[in-house]
């Protein structure tokens, strides 16, 4: 009986892991990467030290996806964050568990992982081409018959899309895959720049630029009504904000300025004391402090570099003695601590943003093999699909899980098509 022909297309996380299984489950595999090597983008997620997955139950997990994450059910209950990590252990990877459920390789170097990745992708006796690039899937009959790569036409029986997002496209992720899909009938939903620092208008963030804050608390204000918020850490720079809460947040900011929504964040810089409270340490610090100066006062408030910036918004005389601050002035103060306004006036590039949103359509993707509707023997995974999830691992678990299913069920084939 010959082996079935799989063409696996892109070689980050879901097409790695979709190569393997595909091979493990009795295939001949072909693994096409148009850059000199793969699992460029996994190299550097993480900040370089690579989130594998979170340790989140499933629930929880999907939920990190939004309206699209009941698609994942299917995968992740078949590979799911034990089932990665205990594979990666396998191979010889030491993984260690973080603040936040966050899984990272003991070594803190994401290359370990693309290497373990590689080397297993050896032992499978996958067949990896680099510099290739497919202009061209082939279908005949309806079905997927091959691809068009460098020139060259390749047959197969079965071609698995895992070319990642439209982010970071020097690693590679150019949305190649959005053409390729959409050539063979799918519906792509519009691409925007996902987990993707803002931008703030005017000079005040670069008066901050490195500053550094935790345990604040962020929520946005979308035309003027309270909305979606988060916990965490954030960072000022020159051109805006960005870190993990902000990166979390900003799917629905891209969201709402492509409406033509008047979008802020609302910063709790003090989120631990209510505003009864705060105004309590407010009249403590202000009494015990009565000879020093506001700027020096606000040091025990505040990072240095936050101190100009308050005094200037709630416009009190840096020289103000601690014991001469009004009434109105202590309420315009504990206002700001609870809610520093920032205007949101656009977001980065994709060449800045960690994913992207959008995609093929999933109601024509089927979630129990992540076969096509549309071309029976093609095969999508990862960024290619709608699929988006916050910060923290939630994604390059939904690459690997989707790969997973991708490969397994691309070694066995389609069933037959209705007569």
């Amino acid at each position: 009986m010959n082996k079935r022909k799989v063409i696996v297309i892109g070689g980050g996380a879901a097409g790695m892991m979709a190569a393997g299984q595909a091979a493990a489950g009795g295939a001949e595999v072909l693994l096409l990467e148009k850059m000199k090597r793969p699992g460029r983008k996994i190299c550097i997620t993480g900040k370089g030290r690579c989130n594998i997955t979170n340790s989140a139950e499933m629930k929880e997990f999907i939920d990190h996806f939004g309206r699209n994450g009941r698609f994942l059910r299917q995968a992740f209950s078949r590979f799911f964050a034990p089932e990665l990590m205990a594979f990666l252990e396998q191979q010889g990877l030491t993984l260690v568990s973080e603040r936040g459920g966050r899984v990272f390789p003991a070594s803190g170097k994401a290359p370990d992982v693309v290497k373990v990745l590689q080397q297993w992708l050896g032992k499978c006796g996958v067949q990896i081409k680099t510099e290739a690039r497919v202009e061209l899937l082939l279908t005949t009959n309806g079905a997927v018959s091959g691809v068009l790569c460098n020139d060259e036409t390749l047959g197969c029986d079965g071609v698995i899309l895992a070319t990642g997002g439209a982010s970071y496209g020097a690693t590679g992720s150019t949305g190649d895959g959005y053409r390729l899909a959409e050539s063979v009938g799918h519906t792509i939903v519009p691409i925007r720049p996902a987990l993707v620092p803002l931008e703030i208008g005017g000079n005040l963030t670069a008066k901050m630029d490195g500053l550094d804050l935790r345990n604040i608390n962020v929520r946005l204000i979308v035309n003027g009504k309270r909305g979606r918020q988060a916990f965490g850490e954030m960072s000022f720079t020159k051109f805006g904000v960005t870190g993990p809460v902000i990166l979390t947040l900003s799917g629905e900011v891209v969201d709402g300025l492509r409406r033509g929504d008047k979008m802020a964040l609302s910063i709790d810089l003090k989120p631990a004391l209510d505003e009864q409270k705060l105004d309590a340490r407010l009249l403590r610090d202000l009494e015990a402090r009565g000879k020093e100066q506001m700027h020096s006062v606000l040091r025990g408030l505040l990072p240095r570099e936050m101190i100009p910036v308050c005094l200037r918004l709630t416009e009190i005389p840096e020289d103000r003695l601690g014991g001469q601050v009004t009434a109105q002035e202590r309420k315009r103060l504990k206002a700001w601590l609870k809610d520093f306004r920032l205007e949101v006036s656009g977001h980065r590039p994709f060449t800045e943003a960690i994913i992207t949103a959008g995609g093929v359509d999933l109601q024509e993707v089927d979630p129990r093999s992540m076969e096509s509707l549309k071309a029976r023997g093609l095969y999508l995974a990862g960024e290619v699909l709608d699929i988006q999830g916050d910060t923290g691992g939630y994604n390059l678990q939904a690459a690997f899980s989707t790969g997973w299913l991708a490969g397994r069920a691309a070694a066995l084939g389609s069933a037959p098509a209705p007569k």
